[in-house]
C-alpha cells in the first residue's frame, strides 16, 4: 500500500476536471475521505478517490441531487435503480419542453396575441381524459340522434389519439384540431354534413363516405385532364346523379365545401400518425363545376 500513488487536492482536480473548489468540497462533505495526511496536516487521496470522483462528476452533469450521488458511490443505492428513475425524471421534463416548444411555435407562426396563447397552452397540457372528453363533446354534437351502427365507427375513426410521447408536429396539430372541435360553427358544418349523409342513406341506402365516392368518381376524369364543362364530363356527373341526384349533390357540395373540413382530416392524420389523406377539395371544385355546366346544357 505504501507504494501507492497518493494525492493532494490539487492534483486529483487536474486528473478529474474538477475544480479544487469542487474536489475541497466533496472532501468536505465526505463524498471522497482523504486517506492520510501530511505532517502539515495536508490531506492526501487514494487512486479510489479518482474513482469515486470521476462517478460524481459524471452524476452532477447528469443533474442528480447530492443526497443521491452519495447513497450511489456509498453502495447504499444500485447505480441501475438510481439511473431509471432520474431517466423518468428527464422524460416528463422533455415532454414539458416539447409542448412549450410547440405552442410557441404556433404562436410565432399564427402572430398569437396573449390571450390565444393562453388558450393554445391550455389545450397542448390537457389530460388524456380531458381530450378524450373534448373530442367526445364534438362528436357527439355531430353525430347525436343519428343511432345507425354505422356512425360509432365514423366517430372512432375522426378521434385523435395523441401518444405518450408525441413530437411537437403532432403536439401543433392536437391543439389546431381542438380549437376546431370547439368551433361553433365549425360544429355546425359537420352536424350539416352527417344529416345529409344520413338523408341520403334512408333514401338510397347510401352507406359509403360520399365524400370518398365523389373522390373515387372523378379521379379518372381529374387524372385526364378532363374540363368539368366540357361533354367529357358527362359520364362521370352521370354515375353520380344516378346514385345521389343532382339537386341533392349540389346541396351537399354547399355544405361540405369547407376547408376546415378536410384540414380537420389532414391534423388527425399528423396525431394518430397515420398516412396523410387524398385531399378531395380538388374532385368536390370539379364536380361542383361539372354539374352546374350540365344543367346549363340542360336548359332550353
Amino acid at each position: 500500500m505504501d507504494g501507492d500513488p497518493w494525492f493532494s487536492i490539487g492534483e486529483l482536480a487536474r486528473r478529474t476536471g474538477l475544480t479544487v473548489k469542487a474536489v475541497r468540497f466533496y472532501s468536505d462533505r465526505g463524498i471522497v475521505t482523504p486517506s492520510r495526511r501530511t505532517s502539515s496536516g495536508h490531506r492526501r487521496y487514494g487512486t479510489d478517490a479518482l474513482a469515486r470522483l470521476d462517478l460524481v462528476r459524471t452524476l452532477r452533469e447528469l443533474e442528480l441531487d447530492l443526497a443521491t450521488i452519495r447513497r450511489v458511490v456509498d453502495s447504499e443505492a444500485a447505480l441501475s435503480d438510481v439511473a431509471a428513475t432520474h431517466a423518468a425524471a428527464l422524460e416528463v421534463q422533455i415532454r414539458v419542453l416539447r409542448l412549450r416548444h410547440a405552442v410557441l411555435t404556433a404562436v410565432a407562426r399564427r402572430g398569437s396575441t396573449p390571450e390565444e396563447m393562453t388558450v393554445m397552452h391550455q389545450l397542448a397540457t390537457l389530460s388524456r381524459d380531458e381530450r378524450h372528453r373534448l373530442i367526445g363533446d364534438f362528436l357527439a354534437a355531430i353525430f347525436r340522434g343519428l343511432d345507425h351502427p354505422a356512425y360509432a365507427g365514423i366517430a372512432r375513426t375522426m378521434t385523435p389519439e395523441l401518444p405518450d410521447n408525441p413530437a411537437a408536429g403532432q403536439i401543433e396539430a392536437w391543439v389546431e384540431l381542438a380549437e376546431l372541435a370547439q368551433d361553433p360553427d365549425f360544429r355546425a358544418v359537420m352536424r350539416r354534413i352527417a344529416e345529409e349523409h344520413d338523408a341520403a342513406r334512408a333514401d338510397t341506402g347510401l352507406h359509403r363516405d360520399l365524400v370518398a365516392d365523389i373522390r373515387d368518381t372523378v379521379a379518372p376524369a381529374l387524372n385526364s385532364g378532363i374540363d368539368p364543362s366540357s361533354p367529357e364530363a358527362a359520364p362521370f356527373v352521370a354515375s353520380l346523379t344516378s346514385r345521389h341526384g343532382s339537386e341533392q349533390l349540389l346541396t351537399w357540395l354547399d355544405i361540405v365545401d369547407d376547408a376546415r373540413r378536410e384540414r380537420y382530416f389532414e391534423l388527425l392524420a399528423v396525431i394518430n400518425g397515420w398516412v396523410a389523406p387524398e385531399p378531395s377539395t380538388p374532385a368536390l371544385n370539379w364536380l361542383a363545376q361539372a354539374l352546374r355546366a350540365s344543367e346549363q346544357r340542360c336548359m332550353p
